[in-house]
């Protein structure tokens, strides 16, 4: 994405400094003599092989580029806010599995990472998300047609593939999932010899070390994707197919109501918030609950419950949380295209039938018949809301906690002296503020972390006896910057699982009898910001054009070997809309002479 952006996230790459040669200054004049337009393109050291690819078909195109290359995310986040770039090489992964969430927050005018403002591409976005079938797929076409190639906002590279190197020789490969959009499942996950399990660590790598928020609505990017999906549970889950579930979640079942506005979760009684006390986890005892629930959904739709709130935008069609207490209400709704009640809907499989529901977590008994409903109601029928449910910021946090910890005043915080929940230097060793005061509902919880890799031990009091109790005691998530060597410490044994294995290395992974590869399709796609500010691709559509037909697809998809696929959009892996991009000189020529006159 994260990605999961599944993570992925999105992640807008950046690269800074490049000298110019003399083929590339002798290269600056047209055979005219004529200056060529000159386009700084942003990106990351870790994606120098796409810039480079960018860069050539730019220059065949007449165009003269410098690459601003960054050796990591936080120094592209400083050029990209100081506005140093006219195309900036992003990413975005829809973690999520519905294609609302590949455009909103990206797109939508005021969108968590948008910087685009266009009325009409704003009332697509939120027609289309009322929609489904084939009348959805017609909107996300109109969609796409008006993003890319109307108004260019954006150029596409390509859609990524999955592709996961296991250390199989002491891991069970069969135990590692590779879902099409949730982040890395880490419960599941056992070695081959069992018996490791409860006392050797699992070691896990990730890229990035400085970590956004431990506090699920304040991050969504690939810092804390995977992590904050281990540490809180959901109301649901995807699974590896992007299909919704309550499976490995907080609710039994869940059903939808008849007009797809009111949507019920009956919660099960068995996880208890995990705390950190002297550097171990500890059960506190207190369960992991509809005020929970309550609490964290509100808080996760408002934008200003915390300070830069990153994930509001995902919540907002979400109206009202609350707790049911009238039995005769799940009796008398009926669930959406059917006959079923929602009490019946909601009570299969369950430790006793229904005979109470509770308001107050205190008397919740599962096995005596008493449980916990929540409904969610949405301003109009949006389906798509129980996907941005299964994301990692619908996890669900302690609201005794939280509310304890985040006693500041949000619109005057100050972050040098104020420290919210889940504040990464509250876990981090050698900070002044070292002080863990994480509650996870999820199956692991944050013990401490430092430059080198972050330590997580199972939730004591998570799902215990059951098929999703973490199998795993103990997993550390190693943080390599450079992707090469994380390969070769997969290789080594130093660690046990690389999330993804680029595609110019499958071959490496393929011939190792010590690995396994793992495949999957994904929601991950490469494209090209266009910046919509300042700059002159910023005012002129022409140059924009100009620059989006002198993309080839099918360059990429070559170096990549076959193991990349033509993109449109972000929805483009999970809508078809038939539309295509080619890359067309005579087009660029038409494009810059409209720009030129």
């Amino acid at each position: 994405m994260k990605r999961l952006l599944a993570f992925l996230f999105i992640a807008v790459l950046a690269l800074a400094g490049c000298v110019q040669t003399k083929t590339d200054v002798e290269g600056s004049k047209d055979s005219k003599g004529k200056g060529k337009k000159e386009i700084e393109v942003l990106g990351m050291a870790a994606s120098e092989e796409d810039m480079n690819i960018v860069r050539d078909q730019l220059v065949k195109n007449g165009f003269d580029v410098k690459l601003n290359i960054q050796p990591d995310y936080g120094s592209f986040s400083a050029q990209k806010e100081a506005g140093n770039y006219d195309l900036a090489l992003s990413s975005w992964t829809t973690v999520t599995g519905n294609p609302d969430y590949a455009v909103r927050g990206l797109f939508k005018t005021g969108g968590d990472y948008s910087i685009v403002s266009d009325s009409k591409l704003d009332a697509l976005i939120d027609e289309a998300s009322t929609l489904t079938g084939n009348e959805a797929t017609a909107k996300y076409k109109e969609l796409e047609q008006l993003l890319v190639f109307d108004q260019a906002y954006i150029a596409p590279l390509y859609i990524s593939n999955k592709y996961q190197g296991i250390y199989s020789e002491l891991v069970n490969s069969k135990t590692v999932h590779l879902p099409k959009s949730r982040a890395q499942v880490w419960e599941s996950i056992e070695f081959n010899d069992a018996s490791k399990n409860a006392t050797e660590p699992l070691i896990l790598h990730q890229t990035i070390s400085s970590l956004t928020s431990l506090d699920p609505i304040k991050g969504n990017d690939g810092s804390i994707n995977t992590l904050n999906t281990n540490i809180y549970v959901r109301l649901v889950n995807l699974r590896d197919t992007d299909d919704v579930v309550s499976d490995g979640s907080l609710s039994y079942n869940h059903a939808i109501a008849e007009g797809n506005q009111e949507y019920y979760f009956i919660l099960r009684d068995d996880i208890n918030f995990a705390a950190v006390k002297e550097g171990a986890p500890v059960d506190t005892g207190e369960l992991v609950s509809a005020e929970d629930v309550v609490f964290s959904l509100n808080r996760a739709k408002n934008p200003k419950s915390v300070p830069d709130h990153r994930t509001y935008s995902l919540h907002e069609n979400i109206e009202t949380v609350e707790i049911v207490s009238d039995l005769a209400e799940l009796q008398k709704k009926k669930v959406a295209g059917s006959d079923q009640s929602v009490l019946d809907a909601l009570s299969q499989h369950l430790p006793a039938s229904v005979t109470q529901l509770a308001k107050d977590k205190g008397t919740v008994n599962n096995g005596a018949g008493v449980y916990q409903v929540v409904k969610i109601t949405t301003p109009t029928p949006f389906p798509q809301v129980l996907n941005y449910l299964a994301h990692q910021s619908g996890g669900i946090v302690s609201k005794k906690q939280v509310t304890s910890i985040n006693t500041y005043d949000v619109a005057s915080y100050d972050p040098d002296k104020d420290i919210g929940y889940g504040d990464q230097t509250t876990v981090t060793e050698g900070t002044a503020t070292y002080n863990n005061q994480l509650y996870a509902s999820g199956p692991y919880i944050l013990v401490k972390k430092n430059d080198y890799e972050a330590q997580f031990v199972k939730n004591p009091a998570y799902r215990v006896g059951s098929e999703y109790e973490p199998k795993i005691a103990k997993i550390n998530v190693r943080f390599i910057a450079d992707i090469d060597s994380a390969l070769s410490a997969l290789r080594n044994g130093e660690i046990h699982i690389l999330q993804s294995v680029p595609e110019t290395k499958l071959d490496i992974v393929k011939s190792d009898s010590k690995l396994t590869l793992h495949t999957a399709d994904s929601n991950a796609v490469s494209y090209l910001q266009m910046n919509t500010s300042g700059r002159t691709v910023s005012d002129s559509v022409d140059l924009r054009k100009a620059i989006l037909y002198s993309i080839n697809q099918h360059e990429f998809i070559s170096y990549y070997q076959g193991n990349k696929k033509p993109a449109v959009s972000t929805v483009s892996p999970l809508v078809n809309t038939g539309l295509k991009l080619e890359a067309d000189s005579a087009k660029v020529k038409e494009y810059l002479k409209a720009y030129n006159d």
